[in-house]
């Protein structure tokens, strides 16, 4: 979770009834288009992890599952169902460095102003193991602004996510999806998610 007060504040104070919401269907179909992409065992990072719905799905698929949030309130919850601790960690600090197979980032990064996001990319790049697989997730639209929860957003079209992933230096873009869902605002929007690959070594 990046560092913005109003948006940490949110999850902080709503962490239960988040955590709570229901999330089967399409955010499924998501982890299984990810696992997919992944070895059996594979090491995998839920970055920015919320209530833990994501890393317990992929925990349960027998992968070695690892996770972080910037907020403490969702990152106890999640540790409930997962068999070691999420870490309270902020984007902007991340330093594990070629540790995880795979890095689940879905709908978190675009909790980051458009300044911050290249950084905290090349930051998961170097998180990642040669050849290993990134998904990113993101609203769509242009430019930023905060939603009626005070939550922070910054907005991409297919081509400015495509050129965020190949340009942060050892990813590429492999493909993009998109899917249309109501948010936790009760707002209808568009998902765009990336698929990359970060380059393996010769």
């Amino acid at each position: 979770m990046p560092g913005d007060d109003a948006t940490l504040a949110f999850y902080a104070e709503t962490a239960e009834r988040y955590a709570e919401r229901d999330v089967a269907g399409r955010e499924q179909d998501t982890v299984g288009a990810f696992a997919e992409r992944l070895e059996a065992g594979a090491t995998v990072l839920d970055f920015g992890c919320g209530g833990g719905w994501a890393a317990a799905a992929l925990h349960g698929r027998g992968f070695d599952v690892h996770a972080i949030d910037g907020c403490a309130e969702l990152a106890a919850i999640a540790s409930r169902s997962l068999p070691r601790p999420v870490r309270v960690v902020s984007f902007e600090d991340f330093d594990d460095v070629e540790a995880h197979d795979g890095i689940f980032a879905n709908g978190t990064l675009h909790h980051l102003t458009r300044e911050a996001l290249p950084g905290v990319l090349a930051r998961i790049a170097r998180a990642l193991k040669p050849g290993g697989l990134l998904y990113a997730s993101f609203k769509a639209g242009d430019g930023a602004e905060r939603d009626s929860l005070g939550r922070l957003y910054t907005y991409v079209s297919e081509a400015q996510l495509r050129d965020l992933i190949d340009g942060t230096p050892g990813l590429t873009c492999e493909e993009l999806v998109s899917q249309d869902i109501v948010d936790f605002a009760g707002v209808p929007c568009t998902i765009l998610g990336a698929f990359a690959r970060k380059a393996a070594k010769s």
